[in-house]
């Protein structure tokens, strides 16, 4: 679990994860043959196989989290933001944040409870009305603490709360840490590329230049999905649950996953006993969305940590479901050979 502290408060705003990625250097250096860090910030690594088969896999997980950028300065010395990848309006308010490389502390504005209208109580306010403070003494001041494209993130305390822990980042600092133990591991008959890759959230951006550069045989994308487990009124999917195992994906809105590569890990997960899910199809996307297009096509499949509200603030994932996902994610590889995409 210490890894995952480690990575879920490290802080990688799309486009500026430079901070988890030197995290992840120190992490997996020892254990890898090769590192590259390609252009635009993905890191690259290669751990080479016994040579017994002639294939190359990938595992992917992306750096970068949900955060916000300055985009303006008050008069007031207050900043402006724009939200970068998918963040609820609602939840903004009050929230503690940390501002810039230098981690700035500040929050997000809120008007007092007693000055607010009746249609106001009901309202959402919008993310461009909303402000970012910081305590500076005006608009230079807040300039030159924070220029314009600063990333700010979630100001939260990685914490173990019994059977769960809670932390920000867990879409995608547990696939992140997935594969960094993945990488630990003893070599496999066939050469292992790790992609840890940048600007998912924003459109899947790294992970196309990492996979059109490693030209992989096959995928696994490594996530933390949505858990939509609690009581509702409505009798709906709830996507995954926590403590029901890791999460395999048939159908998100971006790519429709490999039968024969599902087939390898359910049959893998259940011949070990591990739990296993399948999550509600259709929902949300991953990076193989342009990992499976690239080149002449690449058999992917994904394999996530179910997680309670993710992209918020702070997240929970089952202690259990995180150690079932790598475990089950090292026996798939060590079982693998060529017969899987055969069938």
């Amino acid at each position: 679990m210490k890894i995952l502290r480690q990575l879920s408060e490290s802080i990688g705003v799309s486009g500026a994860e430079g901070e988890v990625r030197s995290l992840i250097l120190k992490l997996i250096e020892p254990h890898v043959d090769d590192i590259k860090i390609d252009t635009i910030g993905n890191i690259i690594v290669t751990k080479e196989g016994t040579g017994e088969s002639k294939l190359t896999v990938m595992l992917d997980a992306h750096m970068d989290e949900v955060g916000l950028m300055v985009v303006g300065h008050s008069s007031k010395g207050m900043l402006r933001v724009a939200a970068i990848g998918g963040i609820d309006e609602r939840i903004l308010p009050g929230k503690r944040v940390l501002v810039g490389p230098k981690k700035l502390p500040g929050v997000i504005g809120a008007k007092p409870l007693h000055l607010l209208g009746d249609d106001e109580c009901d309202s959402v306010v919008k993310i461009d009305a909303l402000r970012v403070d910081i305590g500076a003494g005006g608009k230079s001041a807040a300039e030159s603490k924070s220029p314009l494209g600063t990333r700010i993130a979630f100001d939260t305390r990685y914490e173990d709360i019994g059977k769960v822990v809670r932390g920000k980042a867990f879409d995608d600092r547990a696939g992140c840490a997935v594969l960094v133990h993945t990488l630990r591991g003893g070599r496999l008959p066939f050469d292992l590329v790790g992609a840890f890759t940048v600007q998912e959230e924003i459109g899947v951006r790294g992970a196309s230049v990492a996979a059109y550069a490693t030209k992989p045989d096959l995928a696994v994308v490594l996530e933390g999905t949505i858990a939509d487990d609690l009581p509702k009124e409505v009798d709906v999917s709830p996507t995954t649950e926590l403590g029901k195992g890791p999460a395999l994906s048939l159908m998100d809105r971006s790519t429709i996953y490999d039968e024969r590569l599902n087939r390898w890990i359910t049959e893998t997960a259940e011949d070990l006993k591990i739990p296993y899910q399948f999550k509600q199809p259709g929902i949300g996307g991953t990076d193989g969305g342009a990992i499976h297009l690239s080149q002449e096509g690449v058999p992917t499949v994904a394999v996530a940590v179910p997680c309670r509200y993710i992209h918020s603030p702070a997240a929970l994932l089952n202690k259990r479901d995180y150690r079932n996902t790598i475990k089950l994610v090292s026996a798939a590889l060590e079982r693998f050979d060529e017969d899987v995409l055969r069938r």
